[in-house]
């Protein structure tokens, strides 16, 4: 439910989550090594992901899905991200450490809109909850160029943001997402997307991706 605001603020204003009061913020990558990830199911990472002049990088196809070690609930996540042209990949989120990722956790879109297959999906391109929730205006920046993720998971109200601007928002258990799950190939899976803490993950998804600045804050506290 929104909160009470008054006057022009209540006439002007969308129901957003209420602030929490933030943590410190952690990183997510050193910056010159893979420790903190995994790949999913494994206690190790395969060696095709690298650490690279400071960035996470993806260098072949193989590698497969990774997961940091840590496990979050409420938080809010930024990255830096690159794809090759017409490249696909994406950032799972609360995602339990077992293979396929994909089909039990919400996932942040990571895509080149301007040439990858997917693009003449609306729910497929870039900041989009993939097959749920089309990501909304057209800040995406040119492939070869990082993009900005930014993810805020506050109990089931989640938002993805691209380049500084909401580009989705849901709200898990809602009839809105009930509708949306029924029409996707999530169907089925009454739980998908439901779990309230779990892991932060990448996608192997064929192409080259690389990964900087992320880091990871909690939002104990928070209200939907």
């Amino acid at each position: 439910m929104c909160s009470a605001w008054t006057g022009l603020v209540l006439m002007l204003s969308a129901c957003t989550s209420t602030p929490p009061e933030p943590g410190a913020w952690q990183p997510l990558f050193d910056g010159v090594s893979t420790r903190g990830w995994h790949n999913v199911g494994k206690d190790t990472i395969d060696p095709r992901w690298q650490a690279i002049d400071g960035a996470l990088v993806l260098t072949a196809a193989g590698g497969g899905d990774i997961v940091t070690d840590a496990q979050f609930a409420d938080f809010e996540l930024e990255l830096d991200w690159q794809l090759a042209p017409g490249g696909n990949s994406g950032v799972f989120y609360r995602a339990a450490d077992s293979d396929p990722v994909w089909q039990r956790a919400a996932e942040y879109q990571l895509l080149d809109d301007a040439a990858a297959q997917d693009r003449f999906v609306a729910s497929h391109r870039a900041g989009s909850v993939y097959d749920l929730v089309a990501a909304e205006g057209s800040v995406l920046r040119p492939s070869g160029e990082y993009n900005h993720a930014r993810i805020v998971a506050c109990g089931p109200r989640i938002e993805h943001w691209l380049n500084g601007v909401r580009v989705a928002a849901y709200t898990v258990g809602s009839d809105d997402w009930k509708q949306r799950l029924a029409a996707s190939k999530f169907a089925g899976q009454p739980d998908f997307g439901a779990a309230r803490s779990g892991h932060i993950g990448l996608q192997d998804h064929g192409a080259m991706l690389r990964v900087r600045h992320a880091r990871i804050r909690a939002l104990a506290g928070c209200k939907p």
